[in-house]
């Protein structure tokens, strides 16, 4: 499966279910998936091993030059975006040049469409890159993810395409006092000849546990919206996802439902 891949640096703006009208920004290759994680349900497919190797990422000038276009294009328009997001065909940041385009992307932001919030969608698995972290600090919603409570779940959920240990990657989300939101994806299926349920009552009470340490400001909770690589995986209806965000609530965090 060649998965759902963005074949441009910038794109959109597009609907977002959770950010409203979006404007993408794709620091990956336009051709295919690069992310350090091989998340079972990703609309983008799997990396492969081969191009992890030697990426074609597109320039920190190729980025803001894209950027500058798109934004008066959009101001002419009277378009204005809710959001200038770092999404696209992987983890945005491993894009060596990441911090850069970061302060780029605030200039021209702040230039052409201030009230815009720029935004990640990352899976923290950069947050060690004093770089990176620095530059998240920067923006106005830091969106990170969290499928599970332990190890196992992580593993299973998440396949991350080089050993992460868990107990590092909430550490390093709790390095952000509270200013960042979690999102998570509810699933079942199975994966690797072991099932894969993180909607379990006792997953959902160790995922909570995690959340109670890094305190984010608020809670995504969304289930799968696009073919995923692993095709047995069920998309969890609302009334089951609602009373996770109950419980999520109930702990003192701001939870909110997507479909």
């Amino acid at each position: 499966m060649s998965g759902f891949l963005f074949h441009e640096v910038v794109f959109g703006p597009v609907r977002s279910r959770r950010l409203g009208l979006s404007l993408g920004i794709n620091l990956l290759p336009l051709h295919s998936k690069h992310c350090s994680f091989n998340c079972i349900y990703c609309e983008c497919g799997w990396t492969k091993p081969d191009l992890l190797n030697q990426p074609m990422f597109p320039s920190r000038e190729e980025v803001a030059g894209y950027l500058e276009q798109r934004l008066i294009q959009l101001v002419d328009e009277h378009y204005i975006p809710d959001a200038i997001t770092y999404a696209g065909n992987g983890e945005p940041t491993m894009h060596p040049d990441f911090a850069g385009i970061v302060d780029d992307t605030l200039a021209l932001r702040d230039k052409f469409v201030p009230g815009s919030k720029v935004t990640v969608l990352s899976n923290a698995s950069m947050l060690d890159n004093e770089s990176v972290f620095g530059a998240l600090q920067k923006l106005d919603n830091n969106i990170l993810k969290l499928d599970a409570g332990n190890e196992k779940m992580f593993n299973l959920i998440n396949n991350p395409v080089e050993p992460i240990r868990f107990e590092s990657l909430i550490g390093n989300l709790k390095k952000f006092n509270g200013n960042l939101i979690i999102q998570s994806m509810f699933l079942r299926g199975r994966f690797k000849g072991e099932s894969v349920d993180n909607t379990t009552s006792a997953e959902v009470e160790k995922w909570l546990e995690s959340l109670v340490e890094i305190k984010p400001k608020m809670v995504m909770i969304y289930p799968i919206a696009r073919e995923t690589p692993v095709h047995n995986l069920e998309k969890i209806a609302l009334p089951e996802l609602e009373k996770i965000a109950s419980r999520v609530t109930l702990s003192g965090i701001k939870a909110v439902v997507y479909q």
